[in-house]
């Protein structure tokens, strides 16, 4: 057999590129759900508060870019042809534009500001003198934080949700060409 009869000319990108998407896709969107359904909901009823703050302002920041960058992969990994397969159609482009967008602004405004706000809150509790979970009644100022606090976290789980929506709808598409 010559050397190059090994290699078939009839192969595609897309030969390359489907496992590839599959298994990104499978990944991000197994990331997005245990870790937004699972871990965090476990890590809050069995981690001391304080535990669970430490373990939230580490493990968050690294949840977003992973899933910022899976999300290019899984983009980049589309069949017949990457990136370029996102511009054949509207039903393509629109759920990785919706969870690049909410993906983006996790990662870069509310992700880092409930960050700080976390441990701005931490600050004001010493500042007080008593922690959050002790007191009957709050400072102006963890009064301020904790509104802060609620408004950037809720719309931080809004827009993971939004994320996670825009990949499951990917996923109905991806799997009614099967």
């Amino acid at each position: 057999m010559p050397p190059m009869a090994v290699v078939n000319p009839s192969w595609s990108p897309a030969i390359f590129l489907a496992p590839l998407h599959l298994l990104s896709y499978s990944t991000l969107l197994g990331t997005e759900l245990y870790q937004s359904f699972v871990m965090t909901k476990i890590c809050h009823q069995v981690l001391p508060r304080s535990a669970f703050t430490t373990l939230q302002q580490r493990v968050f920041p690294l949840y977003f870019r992973s899933q910022a960058l899976l999300l290019l992969l899984t983009a980049a990994t589309i069949p017949p042809h990457g990136y370029f397969t996102l511009q054949e159609s509207r039903s393509n482009w629109i759920p990785f534009a919706v969870a690049g967008v909410t993906a983006l602004l996790n990662l870069m405004i509310y992700g880092p500001r409930t960050r700080q706000i976390m441990i701005d809150r931490i600050h004001q509790e010493t500042r007080d003198g008593r922690k959050l979970s002790d007191i009957t009644e709050l400072s102006d100022d963890m009064k301020a934080l904790n509104r802060s606090f609620s408004r950037n976290h809720a719309m931080s789980i809004h827009l993971n949700l939004i994320s996670i929506a825009a990949m499951i709808l990917w996923g109905w598409k991806l799997a009614s060409r099967l």
